[in-house]
């Protein structure tokens, strides 16, 4: 048999296979995704050990792997939570949209400003807050922060005003867009890495799908199985 008739019964035999983990590649670049979060910066929103689906339609259709876009038909929005590339070393990232172009942001001793107006914080609900182990329950303060009808939890230790409790105000360029997480201490976010562009988000995460416990033997979390995100 030689090469051809070779790679002919190859394709017969696996054509079915190949053809499933091209559109599967295909679909989860250009269409939906679903991303494990490995780290707390987004908490309490989002756990360790969270896989969250990640709709790649919610603003553009792209060329899949890149970050070319064909069309654009909805811009990210305040309090959105979206992936993106950094602009530092291309790591995916998840964080919350807080400005977008034209707003003026600001934070003085963790209290943040957007436009001048500032947002208004109360207490957390307890099914949020008890999802964390106790050491980090007791040297953190948990919160809704809110914005008229915006509302969404946010979680940070209280400390003197710093570089990174109180900036500002910054005005958002056109193009760009302010992400922080919700773990205000502890978070890579543009406080760190600078504002993102439109080219590099990627999407809109919406849905945690299921959740591993890190702690407890990779065991599933049954409370976060397709649990929306706020």
């Amino acid at each position: 048999m030689n090469e051809q008739s070779k790679l002919w019964a190859f394709w017969v035999e696996w054509r079915s296979l190949i053809i499933f983990l091209v559109v599967m590649v295909l679909f989860r670049s250009a269409i939906a995704d679903w991303n494990q979060v490995p780290t707390g910066s987004m908490k309490p929103t989002i756990l360790e050990g969270d896989r969250v689906v990640v709709n790649k339609l919610a603003y553009d259709l792209k060329i899949p792997f890149t970050t070319w876009h064909l069309t654009e038909w909805a811009s990210p929005s305040h309090g959105e939570v979206v992936t993106f590339y950094s602009p530092l070393d291309d790591k995916l990232l998840i964080k919350r949209v807080i400005g977008v172009p034209g707003d003026i942001i600001s934070m003085r001793n963790n209290q943040l400003f957007i436009n001048e107006e500032p947002a208004t914080y109360s207490r957390l609900d307890d099914d949020i807050v008890n999802q964390l182990d106790t050491c980090q329950r007791r040297r953190h303060a948990f919160f809704f922060e809110q914005f008229d009808d915006l509302m969404y939890p946010v979680m940070l230790r209280p400390s003197p005003p710093n570089n990174y409790n109180s900036f500002g105000p910054i005005e958002i360029p056109e193009s760009f867009y302010m992400m922080l997480g919700d773990n205000r201490d502890n978070s890579r976010d543009s406080r760190r890495i600078g504002l993102i562009s439109r080219a590099r988000i990627t999407g809109r995460a919406h849905t945690v799908a299921f959740s591993v416990d890190y702690d407890d033997y990779y065991l599933p979390r049954t409370d976060r199985f397709i649990r929306p995100l706020r």
